[in-house]
């Protein structure tokens, strides 16, 4: 798409530590805004990677691969929507019609590696149980190596071989689609938040909310504003929920009780 060697090979590089940080470290493995910020710095656009990032995350918010479920990929996503975006110069519409569903692609990979990696545990027990401690501490990290792979090798296709692919697909699109695009663009960042709400206690404390979207949409507040102020209203919300624990383990304490049976009663 117009990139350098160098640049498809950094980018690449960063696909493979995003990965590699999620399974290990953990320093910023939910934050697609971080890392397509960094593949907008790299291409020359670091504004269009902090577009597409934000829209990304906020699609992401309330989805998460509890239990050994797979989830779309939306690092991936989020990097390969900002190449293309980039790259082709059509926006975060042209690159979230070829990232999005490479990141539900991914879904595919990660089960295969799942796969893999029950095969190499099945087999470091067996080597532990034979005694064959050197040989297991060698097969080990190589899950860890590979892992990342489910990033590095779709991102370093799309960016380099993504060009003819996606300025074919989007000259083939008719107009109302890729407007639709657009569309559907603005309204997933509202369906990811509606699902991160419903995992909110919004009965009971819903009316912070309203103050939030009053604050933003009618006094046009920033965001950084709107969020010292809820701070400001969990301050004694907490307080209060610490004095009321407080005050049953000291009860407890008086008669006896414990913290589960004060629950229980």
């Amino acid at each position: 798409m117009g990139f350098t060697i160098g640049q498809v090979i950094l980018v690449t590089i960063l696909a493979y530590l995003q990965r590699l940080d999620f399974e290990t470290t953990q320093i910023v493995p939910m934050n697609y805004m971080f890392w397509s910020c960094i593949v907008g710095a790299i291409l020359g656009d670091f504004q269009m990677g902090l577009v597409v990032g934000a829209t990304i995350q906020l699609m992401s918010l309330g989805v998460a691969a509890l239990g050994g479920s797979s989830a779309p990929d939306y690092a991936v996503s989020a990097m390969i929507s900002t190449a293309v975006a980039i790259g082709t110069g059509k926006g975060m519409a042209a690159g979230l019609a070829l990232g999005v569903p490479v990141g539900m692609l991914c879904i595919q990979l990660d089960v295969l590696l799942k796969i893999l990696n029950s095969f190499i545990t099945n087999k470091a027990h067996e080597l532990a149980n034979n005694r064959q401690y050197r040989k297991m501490r060698m097969l080990i990290p190589v899950m860890t190596a590979l892992m990342p792979l489910e990033s590095a090798v779709p991102v370093f296709i799309a960016v380099l071989f993504g060009k003819t692919v996606v300025n074919s697909i989007l000259n083939l699109m008719p107009t109302w689609f890729t407007v639709g695009l657009n569309v559907a663009g603005g309204m997933l960042p509202a369906v990811g938040m509606a699902m991160l709400l419903s995992y909110m206690p919004l009965k009971k404390y819903g009316y912070w909310l309203l103050v939030g979207f009053a604050l933003s949409a009618y006094l046009r507040m920033p965001v950084l504003g709107v969020a010292l102020i809820g701070v400001a209203g969990a301050i004694p919300t907490f307080m209060n929920y610490s004095n009321k624990t407080n005050q049953t383990s000291a009860a407890a304490s008086a008669t006896g009780l414990t913290q589960e049976d004060m629950e229980d009663e």
